[in-house]
């Protein structure tokens, strides 16, 4: 028989929620071309990595979704929804712009770095638009921090392939006198939620973990020699009449140079 709850049983945990202030954007893993070219531009490398994500007045939090594709069985008359692909939404943050505009150099510059691949001076008649490759403007190591009021819990985004995509309009006017903002949307190929980057390298099963792409003492690569992989049992299940995994890869070597 379910009991009632009573409001004693709640308060321990409704005095603990979360709030939406504290929290640290931290710009980090420019690559080198576009750190030199934001330098010329009058924004020294210490606002990159630290100013500019103290700056930042507002944030959100990164949010994802699947997509689905429909299955329908052939005879049972049975559809299911299978994921296919995650999709990751935008992320957009606003700026205080400082007195020495630096925060407006910052991402008009880098907007201006990622379409200036042609090398020509903007102010010639024979200028155009070539986007500069993506590992020359894109960041990997862009980091969101929630903290908890008391700074002892904590939720690390990390931002891989991030790079701005829609500076929003600044409106200025002398009606009033107001802190002035920036606005920019920025595009990014995945985040990572957490300290480690995937769930599979950290429980272990993982095709790239340290030492499965180097030769072991059977000479064959770890991930064919370790039984506990998917491809590593599969190789446990035909070796057969061979006497070891030496054996069936002398004999796949040497069928290889009969053809």
């Amino acid at each position: 028989m379910v009991r009632p709850r009573r409001i004693s049983d709640f308060k321990p945990r409704l005095t603990n929620l979360a709030q939406n202030s504290h929290y640290q954007v931290q710009f980090g893993g420019l690559p080198t071309l576009l750190r030199k070219h934001l330098n010329v531009r009058g924004v020294d490398y210490r606002f990159l990595t630290e100013t500019s994500g103290l700056l930042c007045n507002k944030a959100s939090l990164p949010g994802s979704s699947l997509g689905l594709a429909q299955v329908t069985g052939n005879f049972m008359g049975v559809t299911e929804n299978m994921a296919h692909a995650r999709i990751f939404t935008p992320l957009q943050l606003e700026f205080y712009v400082d007195n020495e505009y630096k925060t407006m150099k910052f991402l008009e510059h880098w907007v201006e770095f990622i379409a200036n691949g042609s090398g020509e001076t903007q102010s010639q008649a024979g200028y155009y638009h070539r986007m500069e490759y993506p590992n020359d403007y894109k960041t990997y190591q862009t980091k969101i921090t929630k903290f908890d009021r008391d700074y002892q819990y904590e939720l690390e985004y990390t931002f891989y392939g991030l790079f701005p995509t829609n500076l929003v309009s600044t409106q200025v006017a002398y009606q009033s006198s107001d802190i002035l903002k920036a606005t920019c949307t920025f595009s990014y190929d995945r985040y990572v939620c957490g300290k480690f980057d995937s769930y599979s390298v950290h429980r272990g099963t993982s095709n790239n973990k340290e030492g499965t792409a180097t030769e072991t003492t059977s000479g064959l690569p770890g991930r064919l020699e370790d039984n506990t992989t998917p491809l590593g049992a599969a190789v446990e299940s035909v070796i057969g009449p061979y006497q070891s995994r030496e054996d069936l890869l002398g004999s796949i070597i040497s069928e290889g140079r009969a053809l």
